[in-house]
């Protein structure tokens, strides 16, 4: 081969590199999110953003994100995919909308300006689910009872919430719950649902707050759910007897929440009957039943008030 025809294959060579690459680039950037009228941007505090992901480029930060927090972070265990990726993919994400929190202001380790996801939160539509579906939380609680009851009702599923610490502040739930709630009202929810987790496989550790759970916040009447029978912890272990809590009892037990879970209760949610260890993600899982008319009016007002206010980066 002389030199004219490697040069020649040389340059043909980096053409056709340059072209997949720029072919994976417009492919990752294309819209594949209908997002029925809502804008992409949900409103700023500050240098933070709430949007809704719209592209497979956006769908992977958020995967990538979630890995970070979920696996190197948490106790969850990878499989062998999401080791090779370096992504927490699950066969959902196609069917639900992805909230995404970005830092404008964030700086890559050379000191410039690099927007940066910081943190998620899923929204699965019941209506969007094929019927071979159930929503995720099916698998650990018993919702056919429930979605059978209210046929009629539309029904949003929250999960996979996760924010970096850094980040694990007031102002970054509050634009998490600007996004929830705009997302929400636009799509007419009537009910939202969805699991949440202690960060332990030892229920016997938790037992002060799953019983202050049960106690104080348990889902009657008509919004009764159970956990699955062959996945419920042992009943036993949630004292379900009721007693009265003793001052420092109910500190220790409200300190022991997650935030997230603390969330949930101060804008009215109930809680589903028992709890669910996932040892794949490390963590107990009780389920969150959240009626919209039974939200706490007062964050009805805060939620609709920051929504009329102008959205300034």
């Amino acid at each position: 081969m002389n030199d004219l025809t490697r040069l020649s294959l040389q340059k043909m060579s980096s053409k056709i590199l340059q072209f997949a690459l720029l072919s994976k680039s417009k492919a990752g950037a294309r819209k594949i999110r209908d997002l029925d009228g809502l804008p992409a941007s949900l409103g700023f505090v500050g240098p933070l953003e709430i949007r809704l992901a719209q592209t497979k480029k956006d769908i992977r930060k958020v995967q990538r994100l979630r890995f970070k927090v979920f696996y190197e972070q948490g106790g969850a265990r990878a499989d062998a995919r999401a080791s090779l990726t370096g992504r927490d993919i699950c066969p959902y994400d196609r069917y639900c909308d992805h909230l995404l929190i970005i830092d404008h202001a964030h700086r890559n380790r050379f000191g410039q300006t690099k927007p940066k996801v910081v943190g998620t939160y899923r929204l699965l539509r019941q209506d969007n689910l094929p019927q071979s579906l159930s929503l995720y939380s099916a698998q650990e609680f018993d919702l056919a009872p429930l979605l059978a009851r209210h046929a009629d009702k539309r029904f949003l599923e929250l999960g996979r919430s996760c924010v970096l610490p850094d980040y694990r502040g007031k102002r970054t739930i509050e634009l998490l719950w600007r996004g929830i709630w705009t997302y929400v009202k636009h799509h007419r929810i009537d009910v939202m649902i969805g699991c949440a987790s202690f960060d332990t496989i030892n229920p016997q550790a938790i037992s002060l707050p799953l019983n202050f759970l049960h106690q104080t916040a348990l889902a009657q009447g008509e919004w009764q759910v159970s956990a699955l029978t062959k996945r419920a912890i042992a009943p036993t272990r949630l004292d379900a007897n009721k007693t009265e809590f003793q001052p420092t009892q109910l500190r220790q037990a409200l300190h022991a929440l997650p935030p997230l879970i603390k969330g949930y209760l101060r804008v009215g949610a109930r809680f589903g009957s028992g709890a669910v260890v996932d040892y794949q993600f490390g963590t107990t899982d009780v389920l969150v039943i959240m009626p919209v008319k039974d939200i706490d009016p007062r964050y009805v007002d805060h939620f609709d008030s920051a929504l009329a206010r102008p959205c300034a980066a």
